[in-house]
């Protein structure tokens, strides 16, 4: 889509240039896995499109990382909605991508399995990609990131962009301190006063 105003731009060039150059991943609400295809098959499903062969040591590696390397050869009927989109975040890093977008990829997801995920999610981001990630849930924004941007509704526009200033390594328990709860305080009170 062509912006109403202004521009993007991606490394000082166009975002078709940075789409061709594969620098985007993506992991969506939907893990949208293929069901005839095992985990692995789904993990390889981009680099099989794209013909790049050869790479199946390292999406093992991945799957490995976010805890499947169990469960490689079995189908998405037959894992749970978080190692459904943990095949999906896989997927979509098996491109290695510069700039991992995320829309809402745990919301589905039961509060415990989406805390975990969250918590894993850091343990994978190595700090070499840009990561956008959409959530609703204003803790599990703070626990994530770097920054963040409060939207309003209709006509959608930014109200504000917060720095998050806790030293990375992360971990769930960083939830408990005075820092994380005034921030989540912050952002709730700008959330507040955008629907008011």
């Amino acid at each position: 889509m062509e912006p109403s105003t202004g521009t993007v731009s991606v490394d000082g060039g166009s975002v078709a240039d940075a789409v061709r150059a594969r620098k985007f991943g993506f992991v969506f609400q939907d893990a949208t896995l293929l069901p005839w295809r095992t985990v692995r098959a789904n993990a390889m499903l981009l680099l099989d499109v794209i013909g790049r062969q050869g790479e199946e040591d390292r999406v093992d590696a991945l799957l490995e990382t976010v805890g499947l390397s169990d469960f490689t050869n079995h189908y998405p009927a037959q894992l749970s909605g978080g190692m459904r989109q943990r095949v999906a975040l896989a997927r979509a890093l098996a491109l290695d991508p510069e700039i991992l977008l995320m829309d809402e990829p745990f919301a589905a997801l039961d509060a415990i399995t989406r805390e975990r995920l969250g918590v894993e999610l850091l343990g994978i981001w190595d700090g070499a990609r840009s990561v956008v990630f959409v959530t609703h849930s204003i803790a599990e924004a703070v626990l994530l990131s770097d920054r963040v941007v409060v939207m309003s509704t209709s006509p959608g526009r930014i109200v504000a962009d917060i720095g998050i200033d806790i030293a990375r390594p992360r971990s769930a328990s960083v939830r408990s301190s005075e820092r994380f709860k005034a921030y989540e305080d912050q952002l709730r009170d700008l959330i507040e006063g955008v629907r008011a």
